[in-house]
């Protein structure tokens, strides 16, 4: 088109005539050959003449495409109408139409519109139940979205009842109670069962639910293996093999995330960039979260040499344009959280490809080698619960020293809190608290009489269902004391109200433990076996804290009513980090760079030696069989104290059925034979008598 002008190939008669089909096949193949706006005037010229016409509804559906598509939504929306007007059971019309009033702003609509599409009876056909299903989804996301977390629960629940096997709504499904502390969180029904919705949990949903490493390494590799990213790609992006040359140019190391906006991850992140040595690294940023235009974005674009928004494009133009970049290291911040995009990572763009920062747990793929942790994270003994080579900075976390503080802060009294009361607080997300948690907490509450706990916001419903909970164990609800989300400086001035951090388990603060110690709030942790979990123990003993962090449930207690027992302790906690922040490790981000530049010099070295790590996979679907067969919500896994003699006794009953080749986690030559051995004696018939289970202590070969 040169002049503006709509160029139809056939008359204005000649389209009308068109057969339904013809004109849909017409349609699609000036569409397929870039004529969108010729496909456009082609249906409203055909829907003009045939009027009348028994399947005019999908005409108008089609052409609403075209017409979002073009930018006009007003006109969209007016054709799915028409669409609906002409056959009310037309499902995708409701759907379509919904999604344009939700961009609208017109959320409460689109809910509405979507349920009584719903409520439509219709025949029970795949397509149907299909439709259902999709609006049930928008009905939980919208509701979800706005915060209305039980609304959203009832959606999920209903698209669950229609269709168990879905799992994206197993995941949400999971992650809604979680958010609601809506204990067991696990709540198996007549039609989906306990170990149906385990198989559904999302990985960073699996992070906060149980502290089981075997078992999150487990969840991560199958739902990488199930994802629609994982399949097989063409090699032109591949660059496994690829030379890196760093005598003639820089180190080129690339960073994918979501989150360098105003983001826990972009907070963490922006003195990062501002401090890595651009005479050694060219620094690039591959951007695929939402539109963001804040200041913090702004900052880190002007931090980083190259900015590039994949947004636009799919996981194989994203990871072409990294390949041609000739990126030497790709690092994953996001990992298994929102807007990650793995299927890049799968075309492998990168010969080496690094899991850091944004997942705090093993990926389970076969293309990320390296996972950077810290000596508390991972241990060496915890290497087994990793896919990736284990690498270790002085401390994981970078921080920003130049985060902004509001200049002043309130007073106890306008926080809502007792001005004498001893104040312990936990500002992690409530979706992060479970019921071993909460029940230590009251514990803490009932031992310390004249104490309070101050909570992040959260809905009504759930502050109800806590406040509940804690009446029964005799802690008056008025003690959960809850603070209103604030913008993040204010957030940070409002700190140092409180005496006491107390943390949560099994999935511990990161981002909120490190702007607790930097205002000068101890904070009080208990490290598990998974990263999840040791993250906050690693951050409070880099601040120099580390007879603060706790391994057993019982400590953690006992601490926690001494200190809030002992104002003068606790006062020179919070003197020891005021004197230390500017000389301890947690928050020294210069010596985290260059502790990262020496990580990625190592890596390089081990891939021109051909030493490049391969991810051992090997049986991760039978550990996560294993693990599915514990009742997590029952005992808590922290807890136990032969963890892996415990998951022995799962996986030889298991090779027993389904017989495993041994690996390096736990299950030997030595285990094979030992299971074996044990099954034919016990099965041999002398004296009736069964040999009794393993019993073997943790770590036996």
């Amino acid at each position: 088109m040169t002049d503006g002008l709509l160029h139809i190939t056939a008359p204005h008669a000649a389209v009308g005539a068109l057969a339904i089909t013809a004109l849909i096949d017409k349609a699609s193949g000036l569409v397929a050959t870039g004529q969108r706006l010729e496909a456009r005037a082609l249906y409203r010229t055909w829907i003009a003449a045939n009027d009348q016409h028994p399947l005019l509804y999908v005409a108008y559906f089609n052409c609403s495409a075209l017409d979002n598509e073009a930018g006009d939504a007003k006109a969209a929306a007016e054709a799915l109408q028409k669409a609906i007007a002409l056959n009310a059971d037309f499902m995708p019309a409701y759907i379509n139409l919904g999604g344009i009033l939700e961009r609208s702003g017109a959320a409460e609509q689109a809910i509405e519109l979507w349920r009584t599409a719903t409520l439509r009876p219709a025949a029970i056909t795949g397509h149907a139940v299909s439709y259902a299903t999709t609006a049930l989804k928008q009905i939980a996301r919208v509701l979800s979205d706005r915060q209305l977390t039980a609304q959203a629960e009832a959606a999920v629940q209903q698209c669950l009842e229609v269709s168990p096997q879905q799992q994206d709504i197993v995941e949400q499904y999971v992650a809604l109670r979680l958010a609601q502390c809506k204990w067991p969180v696990i709540q198996a029904s007549e039609r989906i069962d306990r170990k149906t919705l385990m198989r559904g949990i999302h990985p960073l949903s699996m992070a906060v639910y149980t502290d089981d490493p075997l078992l999150q390494l487990a969840s991560s590799e199958r739902y990488v293996r199930q994802s629609a990213a994982e399949g097989p790609h063409s090699g032109v992006s591949d660059r496994r093999k690829a030379p890196i040359d760093t005598t003639s140019r820089r180190l080129r190391v690339g960073y994918v995330s979501s989150d360098l906006r105003d983001h826990a991850v972009g907070y963490l992140m922006s003195e990062f960039f501002e401090l890595h040595h651009k005479a050694d690294v060219e620094v690039f940023a591959y951007y695929c979260g939402p539109e963001s235009s804040s200041a913090l974005t702004a900052r880190i674009k002007s931090a980083v040499e190259h900015w590039v928004d994949i947004r636009p494009l799919n996981d194989d133009d994203a990871a072409a344009k990294i390949a041609a970049d000739g990126i030497d290291i790709l690092v994953d911040v996001n990992g298994h959280t929102r807007d990650a995009r793995m299927g890049v990572f799968a075309r492998r763009p990168a010969p080496i490809q690094v899991n850091w920062l944004g997942y705090p747990g093993s990926m389970g793929t076969p293309y990320h080698q390296y996972i950077i942790a810290d000596d508390w994270i991972v241990p060496p003994e915890s290497e087994i619960y990793y896919s990736e080579k284990v690498v270790r900075l002085p401390c994981y976390q970078p921080n920003d020293r130049k985060r902004e503080v509001a200049p002043v802060p309130q007073t106890r009294r306008e926080a809502g809190l007792p001005d004498d009361a001893f104040v312990y607080c936990c500002f992690n997300g409530a979706h992060k608290i479970s019921r071993f948690t909460f029940e230590r907490w009251l514990d803490i509450l009932l031992r310390v009489p004249d104490s309070v706990l101050w909570l992040l916001d959260c809905s009504a419903e759930t502050k109800s269902r806590l406040a509940e909970l804690a009446e029964r164990k005799g802690v008056a609800g008025a003690r959960l004391i809850y603070a209103p989300k604030l913008q993040n400086a204010r957030h940070l001035a409002r700190y140092p109200l409180a005496d006491l951090f107390l943390d949560t388990a099994p999935y511990g603060a990161h981002t909120t433990a490190s702007d607790a110690l930097w205002m000068g709030v101890p904070v009080l942790t208990l490290s598990g076996r998974s990263f999840a979990s040791r993250v906050c123990g690693g951050l409070v003993r880099s601040a120099g804290l580390t007879d603060l962090v706790f391994t057993k449930p019982q400590d953690y207690v006992e601490r926690a009513v001494a200190l809030g027992k002992d104002r003068d302790a606790v006062a020179a906690y919070r003197a020891k980090l005021t004197k230390g922040r500017d000389s301890c490790t947690l928050f020294d981000t210069p010596l985290l760079v260059r502790s990262l530049e020496d990580l990625y010099r190592g890596m390089v070295k081990d891939y021109s030696e051909g030493r490049l790590p391969r991810p051992d996979l090997t049986n991760l679907s039978t550990y996560f069989e294993a693990g599915i067969g514990f009742d997590h919500e029952a005992r808590e896994m922290l807890a136990v104290a032969d963890y892996e003699g415990v998951y022995k006794e799962k996986l030889a009953a298991l090779h027993l059925a389904r017989p495993m080749r041994a690996d390096f986690r736990l299950w030997a030559e030595s285990d094979i034979a030992f299971a074996e051995g044990e099954h034919s004696t016990a099965t041999s018939g002398r004296g009736g008598m069964q040999q009794p289970a393993l019993k073997r202590k943790a770590g036996t070969r």
